[in-house]
């Protein structure tokens, strides 16, 4: 047997026999300071070198951690990949030990990295159709269980928990006041200076109080509040829900005999029908301050005077059906809401999917609403 050159005498020695083969003898440590470039080193000698086999002999190796064990599978995988022959020599029970616990054996080298097909047009349509008429049966499904938990409630007061209803509507309603003020607020003062720069050419400075007052009444402060609540609340059911399926609790509640939708989805749908047209209301008269306040004081209109054009133009039915679309629109946040929640499936990332797609579901069906409605009555009324 001829002897090779040594590359680095205190790690290993190379020898190649009259077969054609290779011996490797490994000496010392084979750890985590020096696998990396153990791995370099023998790929580029090895490669090289054309062998019928390999042979390792471990009968130099001091210690041999993780590290140096995934130094001999890649040793086994080049050479298995070239179609030789690979054993090990030598090997110490402590080695053995070492490499079982990273299932040395069922290296094969032969593994191959399978190709991704990308999927045509054809494919991606069948499968989004299918996604959506899996998605529109667990809708469907959700609506009825959700129906018929709110018909036992309302047949058995006593089955609704009323801690969590009264804490839903602290959550929705009195922790939004705020916000809901502040938005309504500041979108009343722009609607009505920028409504001022028009009619003041004609002279009509008084007219943006019933402009304004019209607006936000009937479109702009149920939709602005419904969008308010879809961010706050809305994402924050899907994301409770959606927790509590990560973590099976929802599984648990069936174990226990519980309805989920009576247990989690009713306190919800009746916080929200409650409040939200209060909630509406609120943002009408925040709205009416802002556009107040411009016409006090950039219009130099008195405040009597400017109230008094605000509510003229105003009827009860207009209220009322300001309360009627916000009631709509709290349906759809808290549905929409729930929805997502319990359709969440895996880990984190899903509960955070299903927050945003609440979220953005929810402005959508609040903006189409809206547009059905303003169709509505435009005939209706």
């Amino acid at each position: 047997m001829a002897v090779a050159k040594e590359t680095q005498p205190d790690s290993y020695l190379i020898a190649e026999d009259g077969a054609g083969g290779v011996t490797l003898q490994l000496q010392n440590r084979l750890d985590v300071s020096n696998a990396s470039e153990m791995i370099k080193q023998l790929n580029r000698l090895l490669r090289q070198k054309v062998s019928a086999s390999l042979k390792v002999d471990l009968a130099g190796v001091t210690y041999l951690d993780d590290f140096g064990a995934l130094v001999l599978v890649e040793l086994k995988n080049l050479t298995l990949k070239n179609g030789g022959r690979f054993e090990l020599k030598n090997v110490s029970d402590r080695i053995q030990g070492t490499l079982s616990l990273i299932d040395f054996d069922s290296f094969s080298g032969t593994t191959a990295i399978k190709k991704i097909r990308s999927s045509d047009l054809l494919t991606r349509l069948g499968d989004g159709t299918v996604k959506v008429a899996a998605d529109l049966k667990y809708l469907i499904s959700f609506i009825g269980s959700v129906c018929l938990a709110m018909l036992y409630a309302l047949i058995h007061p006593r089955s609704l928990r009323k801690e969590d209803t009264l804490l839903n509507m602290q959550k929705i309603g009195v922790d939004a006041v705020p916000i809901v003020g502040l938005i309504c607020f500041l979108l009343g003062l722009i609607l009505a200076f920028m409504s001022s720069i028009q009619l003041r050419q004609f002279g009509a400075d008084i007219y943006v109080a019933s402009l304004v007052s019209l607006a936000l009444v009937r479109e702009l402060g149920p939709v602005m509040t419904a969008i308010i609540v879809a961010g706050r609340s809305g994402s924050a059911f899907a994301a409770e829900i959606g927790c509590m399926k990560v973590s099976e609790e929802v599984d648990a509640l069936y174990t226990m005999g519980f309805e989920p939708a009576l247990f989690l989805v009713v306190p919800k749908v009746l916080a929200a029908l409650i409040v939200v047209p209060l909630l509406t209301l609120f943002a009408d008269l925040f709205g009416l301050l802002g556009s107040l306040a411009v016409g006090v004081f950039l219009l130099k209109l008195s405040p009597n005077a400017y109230m008094d054009q605000s509510i003229r133009f105003l009827s009860m039915t207009d209220l009322y059906w300001s309360f009627f679309k916000s009631g709509v629109f709290a349906l759809l946040i808290t549905w929409i809401g729930c929805l997502r929640g319990f359709q969440v499936k895996g880990g984190a990332a899903s509960v955070g999917q299903a927050s945003t797609s609440a979220v953005v579901s929810s402005l959508f069906l609040i903006i189409m609403t809206d547009s059905i409605f303003a169709v509505i009555r435009v005939y209706w009324g």
